[in-house]
């Protein structure tokens, strides 16, 4: 079954049609199992992403945001019908690098001042592999940014920043062209 909104070219890049070449790719089952009695030595990212509790976490954050349908229409509540029938080859497709996201339903939300913003509206399967995807790569990233950074984080905002700026106009620190 196909994914209302999907054109005939993302029908037609299906897992089934892409043949994939396993060799040398870290994680391959050669490398995987290598060991002794065939234990697992090391997993991808994209198992990371994809394993069970990984994914649980994030469909927790998807159900949680209860936010609108994208382009194909689907809510949240539909969703786990179509994942436990769709998943298999969803995953085979997000393992071989051969998934596609759907186009974003673009809105706009009137802002106070009487203007609008543009928003763009995900699906909900790709909703809950951007959620999946950021579990997994933000710890990797998270160490690197500067303490005064606080665009975009977990647990930081705007206000947040606000109130630094002012806590070192209180200090008298100063910024000085050199």
């Amino acid at each position: 079954m196909l994914m209302k909104g999907r054109t005939e070219q993302e029908r037609s890049d299906r897992v089934e049609d892409t043949a994939t070449d396993d060799a040398g790719r870290p994680g391959s089952s050669e490398r995987r199992h290598a060991g002794e009695h065939g234990s697992v030595q090391e997993q991808t990212m994209m198992e990371q992403v994809l394993a069970p509790e990984n994914l649980r976490a994030a469909w927790r954050r998807v159900q949680a945001n209860a936010g609108a349908p994208g382009l194909d229409g689907m809510s949240v509540e539909a969703f786990p019908a179509f994942g436990r029938q769709h998943w298999p080859r969803i995953r085979s497709a997000l393992m071989a690098g051969a998934y596609r996201p759907a186009p974003v339903r673009r809105v706009c939300i009137p802002k106070p001042d009487g203007t609008l913003r543009p928003l763009g509206v995900p699906t909900v399967l790709d909703r809950l592999i951007q959620q999946a995807l950021a579990q997994v790569l933000t710890p990797l990233f998270e160490s690197g940014f500067s303490a005064h950074s606080y665009g975009f984080r977990a647990g930081r905002n705007a206000h947040q920043a606000v109130r630094e700026v002012e806590a070192c106009w209180q200090e008298g620190r100063r910024y000085q062209r050199g």
